[in-house]
């Protein structure tokens, strides 16, 4: 029986997360940085994806690595977005 990896989902429930923001923002006509958000927070679901079927420790700690970059680029853009008020939203949870 496997057992469930639990950063495989949560990174996927976080971007599921973050779809459903990113449609908000683009009602509210936010298109630049949403698409940022978008694109970082889902590529870090897939490179723990790609992680999970590494061939080697080394290739494993590079996806991990390039998923950790996109987590950061991910906070700053949330941060961004809250700091900014260009759309008042309450960010803190997500």
């Amino acid at each position: 029986m496997k057992t469930e990896n639990k950063i495989v989902t949560l990174t996927f429930d976080f971007s599921i997360a973050i779809i459903g923001l990113y449609k908000t923002l683009l009602d509210q006509k936010e298109c630049v940085i949403s698409k940022q958000l978008l694109r970082s927070t889902t590529s870090i679901g897939a490179n723990v994806e790609e992680a999970n079927a590494a061939q080697t420790k080394k290739d494993f700690i590079a996806k991990m690595s390039i998923a950790s970059k996109e987590a950061r680029e991910t906070k700053y853009w949330l941060r961004l977005l809250d700091k900014s008020k260009l759309v008042p939203l309450d960010y803190s949870t997500f």
